[in-house]
């Protein structure tokens, strides 16, 4: 065999170079530095090459990694089993598992830091998420939300099937639901045998009894909810519902035909708590068994759930409870000025507020550096709360008089 079947060229691999170089050397009696002239590879790797078949033998022709041996900046492996644990037990308890979800738990209960990019790169890794490639992507939606609570109300209802005993299917039933559109507060939420519109005003009135009356509603255009649309003779007139809405001087309004993502915050609470539902061991069979785990998934869902959809993966509860709610009919105040400010604590405890065209300084506190924080502005009141959990930071009047508002 010919010394020169294998030139340098991208046809022939180190592999079988090295096969060839060794062969020369041993076989044809090439001197290194001759096989390295042949073969047009440096003196030293053929070196490398003979040392290598020296140690190992025939296991030198075998193709070798290119990886490095170590990886220092690698998920260490009791973080990635972590990462798939919490992914496990959410999804086991109906919750939501995704990788920005599981970015909140691993930071307020794990004190672990990772990118949600590394999250998602673990779940693929290991097989626990399914591509949906047809799925249609976020940025193609556009996107509206009240800017403060109790501004649009979100209402819809949805069918869910008790269990007999004996495990059979047992009767449908409908659950109702009345959600804040700004915060995502579960404002009611409740099953019965249909719904109808007595119980669609009866619900609405519980619901603004807890929580004050709305500014406005958003439900489709089913009949329980309002007679627009219904056929001839029915047109123009009102349902109990409609009328109730009337008295207190709250704007109804309607999605078109065919629009569900109208209503689409509605849907997606809808489609959480009946997830959450089917992932309980103990099915309910009676309208009892099923309110009393409604009334349990409301209170997880409103103060101990994170939210994708808020500011800092808040919870509805958080941010419901510490902003200015919305009013019915005309302004009460038309001479005031609120407004809602995102903001996040300055290295030296100080946020910002332009006040009278003034950039305000107010001290928060060292120790509250790096927190993101909501202010809620009352003309010259002023409320900041922590965005997360809701506490008020600080509570103070703006001084006019001073930029920097220090604290008492």
């Amino acid at each position: 065999m010919s010394h020169d079947i294998c030139k340098t060229g991208p046809s022939c691999s180190l592999v079988s170079r090295a096969r060839l170089v060794i062969t020369a050397i041993t076989k044809q009696g090439l001197t290194q530095a001759e096989a390295a002239r042949t073969y047009g590879l440096s003196e030293a790797t053929v070196s490398r090459m003979m040392a290598r078949y020296r140690a190992e033998g025939e296991a030198a022709f075998e193709p070798r990694s290119r990886a490095p041996k170590t990886s220092p900046g690698a998920t260490p492996p009791a973080t990635v089993d972590l990462v798939l644990r919490l992914r496990k037990e959410l999804t086991e308890a109906g919750h939501d598992a995704g990788a920005e979800t599981l970015l909140w738990h691993l930071q307020h209960h794990h004190q672990t830091t990772l990118s949600r990019a590394t999250i998602h790169r673990i779940l693929t890794r290991h097989g626990a998420v399914t591509p949906e490639p047809k799925k249609k992507p976020k940025s193609s939606y556009i996107r509206f939300q009240a800017a403060m609570p109790n501004q649009t109300w979100q209402s819809d209802f949805t069918h869910y099937r008790l269990t007999r005993p004996d495990g059979r299917p047992g009767a449908d039933v409908e659950i109702i639901t009345w959600l804040d559109d700004c915060t995502r507060y579960a404002l009611h939420l409740s099953a019965h045998p249909r719904i109808t519109t007595p119980i669609v005003t009866r619900t609405f009135r519980e619901a603004a009894g807890q929580h004050g009356i709305p500014a406005s509603t958003l439900t489709d255009n089913g009949m329980v909810y309002t007679v627009r649309l219904a056929g001839t003779g029915r047109q123009g007139g009102r349902n109990g519902f409609e009328q109730q809405l009337r008295t207190w001087n709250v704007v109804q309004k309607n999605s078109r035909p065919n629009h569900p993502t109208t209503c689409g915050k509605a849907e997606r609470f809808q489609q959480t708590f009946k997830k959450w539902l089917r992932a309980q061991p103990h099915q309910p069979s009676t309208i009892t068994e099923l309110q009393a785990l409604l009334d349990r998934f409301r209170h997880q869902y409103n103060t101990a759930r994170p939210h994708r959809s808020l500011p800092h993966r808040a919870t509805p509860a958080a941010l419901y409870d510490t902003m200015p709610k919305a009013l019915p009919g005309p302004s009460r105040d038309a001479d005031t000025h609120d407004r809602v400010r995102h903001d996040r604590v300055d290295k030296s405890g100080t946020v910002t507020l332009r006040v009278h065209g003034q950039l305000r300084h107010i001290g928060i506190g060292r120790t509250h550096a790096g927190t993101h924080v909501i202010l809620l502005v009352h003309d010259l009141h002023v409320r900041v709360v922590h965005a997360i959990t809701g506490e008020l930071l600080r509570d103070l009047q703006i001084d006019l008089d001073k930029d920097y508002q220090p604290q008492k």
